[in-house]
């Protein structure tokens, strides 16, 4: 069990402090526990409850009404608000109480549900690398575990290698080759795996080599394979250290392929520019640059 102070809250549901303690006091549906030398905090359940509050609230309930619902109440309400609302941050929510509960039943209802209505890259663009995005200040936080942040990257996992193993390339002369993998000792994949989606559904052709690869070993394979494009992305190797030193070994090593980076390491630092490095600050910049390729080879075909 995790425990959060009042500041935890107000990061995580976007409700103030200062309210949050006024509700404490007027409503006391939400009472918080005290240490032995008498700090408060408040546990996972109460993290739940502010985040439905939370939810509600944005959806027009009076927080009169919310006080007085029962637990089962609430559940039935929020689930019902994330399963008629189109919006994204109710389905954002919900992911995070899928992740927080464990709940593998729902996080398949609630993909099923917006892949249906969005298609499955509109999902992923929209609702789930945003969802990424509070999984990231959770983390920060302490306010999920590893267990929990491990159960739904494995789920969206699953997610994306079936979408990409629909997509079938069917080569043709304006067809570009993409070389992705991930550095040395770096194991968070999920965005390269998306990235492989986006490319293979523009046709293009794709070298996935997965996480953890030896520098020497990215060399053979460029050496055989000589690719148009690299992509890499860095969270956590190399560290902060070394990541200038990695970028430029690649610049120089391939001169003659251009370099797509992202990732923490990359994007909270400002990297010397390389003429064949550059940076993806967000997904849809992949998407922009796989577009500009389809608009330049039909231009030479005019």
């Amino acid at each position: 069990m995790s425990f959060y102070s009042i500041k935890d809250l107000e990061q995580l549901s976007g409700i103030k402090a200062h309210t949050l303690r006024i509700w404490e006091q007027r409503y006391q549906f939400i009472k918080p526990k005290r240490t032995d030398t008498n700090i408060r905090y408040y546990d996972d359940n109460d993290l739940k409850l502010i985040l439905n509050v939370a939810l509600l609230k944005e959806n027009g309930f009076k927080i009169s009404k919310i006080a007085n619902m029962d637990h089962m109440a609430m559940q039935k309400q929020v689930i019902q608000l994330t399963e008629r609302s189109q919006r994204y941050p109710e389905q954002i929510h919900a992911l995070t109480l899928t992740m927080l509960e464990m709940d593998e039943e729902r996080f398949e209802k609630i993909m099923a549900t917006n892949i249906l209505k969005l298609g499955f890259e509109s999902t992923m663009l929209n609702i789930i690398f945003p969802f990424f995005s509070k999984l990231g200040l959770l983390w920060q936080a302490g306010s999920i575990n590893p267990a929990q942040e491990h159960f739904i990257s494995n789920l969206i996992r699953q997610k994306l290698i079936v979408a990409i193993d629909g997509q079938y390339v069917t080569a043709h002369t304006n067809s570009k080759k993409f070389l992705l993998f991930l550095p040395s000792e770096e194991l968070h994949e999920l965005t390269i795996l998306f990235a492989n989606y986006l490319i293979k559904s523009r046709n293009h052709k794709v070298l996935y080599l997965g996480q953890n690869l030896p520098f020497e070993d990215l060399r053979l394979v460029y050496d055989t394979h000589k690719p148009d494009y690299m992509l890499s992305v860095f969270t956590t190797s190399p560290d902060q250290s070394q990541v200038e030193v990695y970028v430029e070994d690649l610049s120089l090593s391939f001169p003659q392929c251009q370099i797509l980076l992202t990732g923490s390491q990359i994007l909270s630092r400002d990297i010397r520019a390389y003429p064949n490095v550059h940076p993806l600050y967000k997904i849809e910049d992949l998407s922009e640059i796989l577009e500009s390729i389809k608009a330049e080879s039909v231009h030479k075909l005019s």
